[in-house]
């Protein structure tokens, strides 16, 4: 009966009512985005720490028991990290309020400088202009006036007193409103993307926690909405997709181990043994963010530095280079290039995609989702479009184009019209 009616064609509403939800959905995709991107890190996540829950569900003998002990790690090492976290940046804070005068001093000179320069030249031209003026008037004075006989030069006229500008006109007066002000007016903005976040994090937490006390309906879910007479293809697809994410999650945990470990001695001979620990573990967190983790990571660093003042932020700065310098040329491609096999350039326009997307934090999920994919492609697309092409003969076209010769002119060799001829030729 299901058979009977899978092969019935599909009518006009049912047609009519698919495009107007694509049109919904597209109408409304910036306020679906960040659901989707939740539901997306959430499957991620969930297939990522699956293997570890289910080894430990053969220990406890439950998945309950299991995800219990993995969401207590999990808050462990929160609770651990922001304590490790705090002394070190409340003191650098404290001594960097302490020097803040100083440093402002050091702005201040420059732009008084400026300031006293900015006075006299205006000084000077407001000269030079009544200079011309007065000039002028005596030229159209002698043009009008009859002819009479030479009198004595004029007296030169008194320059225009000087006009004070008022102390609160200034540059350095006024720079702390616009400072005050450009806060005011992205304080909102800020705060709607901290709120947004914020609830991006407690929705993946806690949609974590469910998955995995019960990952079946789920799956389930997933078959419920294919097809019956393509299952056989989505069960390889999904037992792909689910023995790649832990290789995901596993490359990016030593990417950021490494990270963590050459931060903390990079800047251990500059701050110190425990301040370079906290900053190690600090890099080794952000670390599980591309592109953005690092930045955010470098924060806490440069306040630590600039507390304690000198050449310290140069050098710190310096370091953070080098480890990222050394990350994303030689770390990254090594380790997280090895583990999933994808192109450098393929990386940076998922990023790009997926940051359009979903925003900034989209760059979690671009690796993973750039995986999924080239299995999509490789399950779906090339057998359904490219049955007869081989992975040999594609980069044999790719070779032949790069070198300037046109693969349609070349005459096939007698092997190559015998494998055509072949039916099992693929």
């Amino acid at each position: 009966m299901s058979k009977e009616h899978s092969a019935k064609p599909r009518s006009f509403y049912s047609s009519i009512f698919l495009a107007a939800a694509l049109y919904v959905f597209i109408s409304t995709f910036s306020i679906l985005s960040p659901i989707l991107f939740s539901f997306i890190l959430m499957v991620l996540l969930s297939l990522a720490l699956n293997p570890l829950v289910m080894k430990l569900r053969r220990l406890s003998g439950g998945r309950t028991v299991a995800t219990g002990f993995v969401v207590l790690i999990f808050l462990a090492v929160l609770v651990l990290t922001s304590w490790a976290f705090y002394n070190p940046i409340q003191r650098s804070m404290k001594k960097f309020a302490d020097r803040l005068p100083q440093y402002w001093e050091r702005i201040q000179r420059p732009i008084l400088k400026m300031e006293q320069k900015a006075v006299i030249s205006e000084k000077r031209i407001k000269r030079e202009v009544s200079s011309e003026v007065a000039h002028e008037n005596k030229l159209k004075k002698q043009t009008n006036a009859p002819a009479v006989s030479p009198s004595p030069p004029p007296l030169p006229e008194p320059e225009p007193p000087e006009e004070k500008t008022p102390p609160s006109e200034g540059i350095m007066h006024s720079a702390p409103g616009m400072i005050l002000g450009g806060i005011g007016g992205s304080f909102k903005g800020i705060a709607s993307n901290a709120a947004s976040i914020g609830l991006v994090v407690v929705t993946v937490f806690f949609g974590v926690i469910f998955t995995l006390l019960h990952p079946r309906p789920v799956i389930r879910t997933f078959y419920e909405i294919v097809p019956e007479q393509h299952h056989r293809k989505a069960a390889v697809i999904a037992r792909r997709i689910v023995e790649f994410v832990p290789r995901w999650a596993l490359a990016t945990l030593i990417g950021m181990t490494i990270i963590g470990f050459m931060t903390f001695f990079a800047t251990w001979p500059l701050v110190g043994f425990q301040d370079a620990l906290v900053l190690g573990l600090i890099a080794l967190v952000f670390e599980a963010v591309p592109y953005i983790g690092p930045i955010l990571a470098a924060v806490p660093a440069l306040l630590l530095a600039a507390g304690q003042g000198g050449w310290l932020p140069l050098w710190v700065l310096l370091a953070y280079i080098t480890v990222q310098t050394l990350e994303n040329n030689v770390i990254m491609p090594v380790v997280v290039g090895g583990q999933l096999q994808l192109h450098p350039v393929a990386v940076i326009f998922s990023m790009l995609i997926c940051v359009t997307i979903f925003g900034v934090l989209g760059v979690l999920i671009a690796l993973p989702m750039l995986a999924i994919f080239n299995i999509l492609h490789e399950e779906i697309y090339r057998p359904y479009f490219l049955p007869n092409v081989s992975d040999e003969e594609l980069e044999k076209m790719a070779t032949t184009t790069l070198d300037g010769v046109h693969f349609s002119a070349k005459k096939s060799e007698p092997a190559d019209a015998s494998d055509d001829q072949n039916p099992g030729h693929k």
